[in-house]
């Protein structure tokens, strides 16, 4: 779905920590941060307004 070579450049566009794919989306690693990106027609859509927040 995603190539990994892109997934590997992909920084969280609110934190600059590293990402990894879970499912559907794009999930940053910071446990501060969180945030969900959502991948529509392959293309990850890294924008703040776009994600969701982490569950509490």
């Amino acid at each position: 779905m995603i190539d990994k070579e892109l997934l590997e450049i992909l920084a969280c566009p609110s934190c600059k920590s590293t990402v990894k794919l879970e499912g559907e989306r794009i999930i940053c690693t910071s446990p501060a941060c969180g945030l969900r990106f959502p991948i529509r027609d392959g293309i990850p859509v890294m924008l703040i307004d776009e994600a969701e927040k982490p569950a509490p």
